[in-house]
């Protein structure tokens, strides 16, 4: 589904040159749920965002469903993320203006789906995160447990193959967190691909497989659970 091939990425800036992943190769299954831990400033969130297409490479090759992908234009990453993935965010990234069933709905505005069709998929995703009955609510009215559910609500909406979280418990308590985590297993259960990073041990330990990052490269994968 996912594999990368000796991946590298460097940031540069006048005085500075970090190198964010170092000869990274990594492959994820369909249907897997991964774990991807590490110190910070290891390269967890840049491997992330080059497998969820919203950054590319400098050098390696990435095959995303089956496409060479790592020299693809922005527009053409652009299209397949918006088909294929779903993110979940630590911070949620809900906008203030628009009520929880109008964030949830803005998955799908460039997708070509229809009012009829977007209306059930919103209530439907909304009905799966236990979060139906605040649908006309602001995100500020909301905890921030409630607001990670949106979030989630948001990822699942247009049914993508492919979700990946970002941190997704780094802001919520134990209780929630572990709702959290309730729910991205639940989706997996269901078939949805999962890759996540997370700092959390007991969470981790909810994926199938735990992939571990220092200094922008894998250092250890350990299989959790048949």
């Amino acid at each position: 589904m996912l594999r990368l091939e000796s991946i590298r990425k460097t940031y540069r800036t006048t005085e500075v040159e970090t190198r964010a992943l170092d000869d990274v190769s990594l492959e994820v299954a369909a249907g897997e749920f991964v774990a991807i831990m590490g110190p910070s400033g290891c390269g967890k969130s840049t491997l992330l965002n080059i497998l969820g297409l919203l950054d590319s490479p400098d050098g390696g090759a990435y095959w995303f469903f089956g496409e060479e992908v790592s020299k693809y234009s922005e527009q053409r990453l652009t299209a397949l993320r918006r088909t294929g993935v779903g993110f979940i965010f630590q911070s949620f990234n809900l906008i203030d203006d628009l009520n929880v069933a109008e964030n949830v709905e803005v998955a799908l505005l460039y997708r070509h789906v229809s009012r009829g069709d977007r209306k059930r998929r919103i209530a439907a995703a909304l009905e799966r995160v236990g979060i139906a009955h605040r649908a006309r609510h602001l995100p500020q009215q909301l905890s921030g447990g409630q607001q990670q559910r949106v979030a989630i609500a948001r990822a699942l909406v247009a049914e993508p193959k492919l979700i990946l979280a970002d941190e997704p418990t780094g802001n919520l308590d134990t209780e929630n967190g572990a709702a959290v985590m309730d729910l991205l297993a639940g989706l997996n259960a269901a078939g949805t691909t999962v890759v996540m990073v997370t700092h959390s041990l007991v969470h981790a330990a909810r994926a199938k497989r735990t992939v571990k990052l220092l200094d922008g490269r894998v250092v250890s994968e350990t299989l959790l659970a048949a």
